[in-house]
């Protein structure tokens, strides 16, 4: 499975598309599956990281630096040259700098891994990356879109994401890292189902999500050349980061994958509370989570032959 990993993350895709499509009333109960198996697939992949390395991770000031440097400093403005199009449509605008703006701190990390990319530094950057989001958000969505706009955002799913995926599954990994015999034997186990948990994930995501997109798709396909290119130019300026940095190569890998990744299943909750001018707002994050996780299955295989 491992060795045909893509392939199924692919299937998988195009299966929660099928059945999301045909049923609408898988939706629901596949929606409140996603933050479980997310959960559990952080779990395995926290097993795989030795939390020696986590301490370590955080005083890798030069790969710190380079990962906030990119989603902090470099972001903005990419994402400020690539909405111009469609500034002037106010939902479209605010649903893509909600997501855009936002670095992911859940599924990147496994991606990471899966990549051969440095997943144990990536984890030590992940309270940081929430801190600092948390903080500078408010402000890029002021600066770029108005006061009105970030008086409406509530800021409780950023803490209960960082609750239920970080910080719940990171303890229970330790936990069994240190539990002896039944330990490792849960380790192995687990890594044996890293391929399935990830086909799990993404086929409950895109189940659930598909149908809200579907019948909007002619007011929605503006922003997919947004996300798809601010992925590209990402990825590029990433690797020149990650290389002019003198990273190490799992390093420049986790660096590619942070500036590209973004934080669309925490947001979508913000989003979803603002006022009812901005509904299409939340289907625009929607539609990147979806163009989000085909990149993410193409990258998983192109990232390792590339940054090498």
């Amino acid at each position: 499975m491992a060795e045909r990993q893509v392939a199924l993350y692919l299937l998988a895709l195009l299966g929660g598309a099928v059945i999301g499509s045909a049923d609408p009333l898988v939706a629901g109960p596949t929606e409140a599956l996603i933050t479980p198996v997310l959960g559990l697939l952080l779990y395995a992949t926290f097993l795989a990281v030795p939390f020696g390395r986590i301490g370590r991770a955080l005083r890798d000031r030069r790969f710190l630096l380079t990962v906030f440097a990119l989603n902090f400093i470099v972001v903005p403005v990419v994402v400020w040259l690539l909405t111009r199009g469609i500034a002037s449509d106010d939902a479209l605008y605010v649903g893509v700098l909600f997501v855009l703006l936002a670095p992911c701190v859940d599924y990147v990390i496994v991606f990471t891994g899966m990549a051969g990319g440095a997943a144990d530094r990536l984890l030590g950057a992940t309270p940081l990356l929430m801190l600092a989001q948390l903080v500078l958000l408010p402000m890029w969505l002021q600066l770029f879109a108005g006061p009105e706009v970030v008086a409406s955002v509530d800021v409780l799913p950023f803490f209960s994401a960082f609750l239920w995926l970080i910080v719940v599954p990171l303890i229970a990994a330790a936990v069994t890292q240190r539990v002896g015999r039944t330990g490792t034997a849960v380790m192995r186990g687990m890594d044996g189902l890293m391929v399935p948990l990830m086909m799990v994930t993404l086929f409950v995501v895109v189940a659930s999500q598909i149908t809200r997109v579907s019948g909007r798709w002619s007011d929605l396909l503006a922003v997919v050349p947004v996300f798809l290119g601010f992925a590209l130019v990402m990825a590029l300026l990433a690797e020149l980061a990650g290389s002019r940095a003198q990273l190490d190569i799992p390093g420049q890998r986790a660096v590619v994958f942070t500036a590209v990744t973004r934080n669309s299943l925490v947001v979508l909750p913000l989003v979803l509370a603002l006022p009812v001018a901005y509904e299409l707002s939340a289907l625009v994050v929607v539609t990147q989570t979806l163009v989000e996780l085909v990149v993410m299955v193409v990258m998983v295989r192109v990232v390792p032959r590339w940054v090498r």
